[in-house]
């Protein structure tokens, strides 16, 4: 990595004379980022032509800690919670599989289970999240949104049963279930946007909290059904078998579209939007999630022929909306960096190497070969940062306190890439 940058000048693509954005192609290569003409502003510049750290003013490391902190409290608010909530959850399970059921059911639940954390992990690599969060979101899913349910389910029943005019069976499993389990899942998404706004700040983000939530309340979910087959079957082996079938090969990312579709409309708020608006965003993108979650539960007789017309569709959507949105976010990485490079922050060397996949993997395996892997891959995580940060300044949002971060993080990246050089 060269210390040698360009300065800014006309040549350099995102110049702006007068203050004035670049064009709109430029400025927006993709719809995750689209900017607002009278929000663009130029890159700060770097008057000094070389890439070292500013003296940076006090206030963003005490916000730093601050973030630093709710994201901590908010982990161990959940938990506590999920302390809490074991009291209700667990003898439940307990008394509904028998101990050798749950034990049974426990460990096939794993393998769904792993399959969509797997997934998590895969649509997550660009910019990871804290895993701190992921464990909030992953806790809250599989016992607090589970707790939630059997609190609210009673209400609901008593006060929506009647006027739905269907008996209980149809209204439990196709009104009642997809209702309360949607929303009981969702706060989650609700108490991250709210208390971690830092790191739930567009839809990949939504998409990879909801999915963890509801990878873990699914997990539960199967741990009652599979146990079930065991205890209350003359012949647990070919039962369990079936419902494994049912829920941990043929729709083990049912759950994580259905909440998905929540996160990534809050996850496209949030992008755009304040908090109070962000909030709404919550009660739209409940309606596709309990709407997808009551067309699955509602399939019956023709069940296999829905199954390949209507839910593999769906699950093929997911995918391409999943890819589209790593695209998407790939592109608004390198645009955002090369408008640091235009301000003599980067050479269009480094830009490659930082905002592609191929860049950062021959980056990463230049620096193991040198021993500064770890370096380097803090490095990479801290660019998508500014990168990210930089967006949230375009958006208009809070301007002067993400500049202050933005100051912070240019000057964190010049310690990174001493260490990283040598």
């Amino acid at each position: 990595m060269t210390t040698n940058e360009p300065r800014p000048g006309r040549d350099h693509p995102g110049y702006s004379p007068g203050g004035q954005g670049p064009l709109p192609q430029q400025a927006n290569p993709t719809w995750l980022g689209h900017v607002q003409p009278e929000f663009y502003r130029p890159a700060p510049a770097n008057d000094r032509g070389r890439f070292r750290p500013a003296p940076l003013p006090a206030l963003p490391a005490v916000r730093s800690r601050r973030r630093s902190a709710g994201v901590v409290g908010l982990a161990l608010a959940g938990g506590f919670l999920a302390f809490i909530s074991l009291f209700m959850v667990l003898p439940f399970l307990l008394g509904s599989t028998g101990i050798s059921g749950f034990v049974i059911g426990f460990i096939a639940s794993l393998v769904p289970l792993a399959t969509v954390l797997l997934t998590v992990r895969f649509i997550d690599r660009w910019e990871p999240e804290p895993k701190a969060l992921l464990l909030f979101a992953f806790v809250w899913g599989s016992v607090v949104s589970v707790a939630v349910t059997m609190l609210v389910q009673p209400y609901f029943s008593l006060v929506a049963g009647p006027a739905s005019g269907l008996d209980y069976t149809t209204f439990a499993v196709t009104v009642q279930a997809p209702v309360v389990e949607e929303f009981a899942k969702s706060l989650g998404l609700l108490l991250l946007l709210l208390f971690a706004r830092k790191h739930f700040d567009g839809p990949v983000d939504g998409v990879v909290f909801a999915f963890t939530i509801a990878a873990g309340f699914a997990f539960t979910e199967n741990i009652l059904y599979f146990g079930r087959a065991i205890a209350e079957s003359g012949d647990p082996g070919t039962d369990l078998a079936v419902v494994f079938f049912l829920r941990g090969v043929m729709s083990p990312f049912a759950h994580a579209i259905f909440t998905g579709t929540t996160g990534l409309i809050m996850g496209l708020a949030a992008r755009r939007w304040h908090n109070g608006l962000s909030v709404l965003a919550f009660g739209v993108g409940l309606v596709p999630a309990m709407l997808l979650h009551s067309g699955w539960n509602s399939m019956g007789p023709n069940f296999l022929a829905q199954y390949v017309l209507v839910q593999v569709p769906t699950f093929l959507l997911a995918v391409l909306v999943i890819v589209l949105l790593r695209v998407a976010e790939r592109r608004l990485t390198r645009q955002r960096l090369k408008e640091y490079a235009a301000a003599g922050w980067f050479t269009g060397a480094e830009v490659d190497m930082l905002a592609t996949g191929a860049g950062r993997r021959a980056a990463l395996r230049w620096a193991r070969s040198v021993g500064r892997g770890p370096q380097m891959r803090t490095l990479l995580h801290a660019a998508t940062q500014l990168a990210f940060t930089r967006q949230r300044i375009l958006s208009g949002r809070d301007v002067p306190a993400h500049q202050l971060d933005e100051r912070h993080q240019l000057a964190e990246i010049a310690a990174l890439r001493a260490a990283v050089v040598g």
